[in-house]
């Protein structure tokens, strides 16, 4: 479809969109059969000595398709005020720290605007790094065997370590590489929510790379295309759709975490970061309703700003990468995206940035491509060396712990965690069955519907950023009301913020179905439940898996601040693992902490082995599109 192009007559405008070559043909051949060639031959006199050729300026053919128009103004108010919004929030990133303790955080109204500036630059800040650290860690785990056995079970225990576990070991570093500013606090609380939105990129972005159609596969090994290459032409395009919506999900899950990432304890120092997080925090602390219920307005109103600004606009770009062979007949809009797209500044802005990535690829050396095909069989020897060193290192780690623990606790310190980590993982198992019977269908329907996932995108994005612990009083207030076991009524609050990883997933998952096998599968006929068997379900399976094993990590991550929460004088605990940590962490009991972290991680880093890992096998295996 043409695009309009104000200030341009219509003649000229149609000769414009043709073709470069087809123009040269009419222009220098008007004794061909044309119509334009015939009306030339009419009108025109044929000698160059009264009528020579007129040919535009380069220069200023230049200058009038770069015109300025309507879209690059907007698009500049829209960006220089996002420009001068961001630098007025990295203002407060760089002050001394005493400025912290001369202005303490206020429930004042007024301020809420300032605070959620900077949260807001703080999530962006952790979802970039987490972008980079996806793109790196994730590419290598997923093409090299030898770092993939690290690094996969790196994330898996990653993703087990509880926040509270990083802020340990991490705020001390920050604030020793900024001593007396606020920036190393600043790094410590973007470190905090990167560590709840990386692992999710990462594992949706290995999935994706390990799903790539065979056929594709074999294209790049007949042109013999180089890492870098095949990275830039086949990787990343066929994973952005995914990542992108699990990147949404990220930033609304470091939601979750930002209550606990913007107040930093060191020692017995509290150090307590401007933004929602810290809002949140002292509202609930002081019990007052209405600051809890304006902290949350806010926070609607910056997620409909970012989706309409940001992640809207992402999902119409990222649309173009679907891997199908028919053109899809609905295709997602953003007004944003359409905007940019209108404008005739911008390209010439970024063309600089292309031309230096196209200049990288033509300097890339020729001879990757022969080393890579003149690779031979792997060295037995060196496989097996890299095993037992692995292993070697497994053990080691192992052995340091246990003598950490056992040096200062009794074995029945073990048992108890033991028996109180079954517990939580029976939780986790029964809310991820009930998740996904609630969310998979619902999933596959907004994800076949790119209509409806415009509607449903934001709403989504705002249940899912939703801080569960703003639920937490309620939660205490009916179970003391009513009478009821904690036990049994404070296990929801686990996955009231991790269920969403199912539903994004599964979204990313049902929007990548090709067209073509839609419109097979109903031009055969196939409905009901043969449909959801033979089409649907196959296609999200790796989605499914990917989103499901991110929800059970932070289901275990929740089940600190869900098994045991407290309003006021009331206190409300269940018996598990995570309210075992958070008592050891209330009490400063050190190797009751490492014992409870360690025993999440070898739950989780066991039951990933057991069933999420052979799940994802059988899913590369034979649900592999192509």
């Amino acid at each position: 479809m043409a695009m309009p192009w104000p200030g341009v007559p219509a003649p000229q405008r149609n000769l414009r969109l043709q073709p470069q070559a087809h123009i040269r043909q009419r222009r220098f051949c008007p004794e061909s059969d044309t119509s334009l060639g015939k009306t030339l031959r009419q009108t025109t006199p044929m000698s160059p000595e009264k009528n020579p050729a007129r040919a535009l300026p380069a220069f200023s053919r230049m200058l009038r398709l770069t015109r300025p128009n309507r879209e690059d103004a907007i698009a500049f108010v829209i960006l220089a005020g996002l420009a001068l919004v961001v630098f007025r929030g990295a203002q407060g990133a760089v002050e001394p720290l005493s400025r912290l303790h001369l202005e303490p955080l206020l429930l004042d109204p007024g301020q809420l605007p300032y605070y959620a500036l900077r949260t807001i630059l703080r999530m962006f800040a952790a979802l970039f790094a987490s972008t980079v650290f996806t793109l790196v860690v994730a590419t290598l785990a997923a093409r090299s065997r030898h770092l993939g056995q690290i690094i996969v079970p790196a994330l898996d225990i990653l993703q087990s370590v509880p926040i509270l576990g990083f802020l340990t070991f991490t705020v001390t570093f920050f604030m020793g590489l900024f001593p007396g500013n606020v920036l190393g606090v600043e790094l410590a609380s973007v470190f905090a929510i990167f560590t709840s939105q990386a692992w999710n990129m990462a594992f949706s972005f290995y999935q994706s790379l390990r799903s790539l159609p065979s056929d594709l596969e074999e294209v790049c090994q007949s042109f013999a295309l180089s890492p870098v290459r095949r990275f830039l032409k086949l990787d990343l395009p066929f994973a952005t759709p995914a990542l992108v919506w699990n990147a949404m999900m990220s930033m609304s899950g470091g939601w979750f975490f930002v209550v606990a990432s913007e107040a930093i304890t060191v020692g017995n120092t509290t150090v307590t970061l401007p933004g929602i997080g810290s809002w949140l925090a002292l509202a609930i602390e002081k019990q007052d309703f209405t600051a809890v219920a304006e902290a949350v307005g806010t926070m609607a109103v910056v997620i409909v700003a970012y989706d309409q600004l940001f992640f809207r606009p992402i999902v119409a770009w990222a649309d173009r990468f679907r891997f199908e062979q028919t053109a899809s007949t609905e295709r997602p809009e953003s007004w944003v995206y359409d905007m940019l797209r209108r404008t005739r500044l911008l390209p010439l802005l970024f063309a600089p940035v292309s031309a230096i990535g196209r200049l990288l690829l033509a300097l890339e050396p020729a001879r990757r491509a022969r080393r890579l095909q003149a690779e031979g069989p792997r060295n037995k020897l060196a496989e097996r060396g890299w095993q037992v060193a692995v292993y070697a290192g497994v053990v080691a780690a192992l052995w340091w712990s246990a003598h950490y623990v056992l040096g200062t606790l009794s074995l029945g310190d073990v048992g108890q965690a033991l028996g109180l980590a079954v517990l939580t993982l029976i939780r986790v198992v029964v809310l991820i069955v009930l998740a996904s019977f609630i969310w998979v269908p619902l999933g596959v329907t907004i994800g076949l519907r790119p209509k409806l996932a415009e509607s449903v995108q934001p709403v989504a994005q705002f249940l899912a950023a939703f801080p569960a612990n703003v639920l937490f009083p309620f939660a205490v207030i009916v179970i003391v009301r009513f009478h009821l076991m904690p036990d049994i009524w404070l296990s929801p609050l686990m996955i009231l913020g991790t269920q969403w990883y199912i539903l994004f997933n599964v979204i990313a998952g049902a929007s990548a179905i090709p067209s073509d096998l839609r419109e097979a599968a109903s031009m055969f006929g196939v409905k009901g439940w043969q449909w959801w068997r033979q089409v649907a379900l196959p296609a999200i399976f790796p989605y499914y898996i990917t989103g499901a094993l991110t929800a059970s990590g932070g289901s275990w991550n929740a089940s600190i601040v869900a098994e045991a929460v407290s309003w006021g004088q009331s206190h409300l605990e269940a018996h598990g693992l995570g309210a075992y940590i958070a008592d050891a962490t209330t009490a400063g009991n050190y190797p009751q902490v490492a014992l409870g972290i360690g025993m999440m991680s070898l739950f989780v880093l066991g039951f990933n082995r057991l069933v999420w890992r052979p799940l994802y096998a059988y899913g590369e295996r034979r649900l592999r599109i192509g």
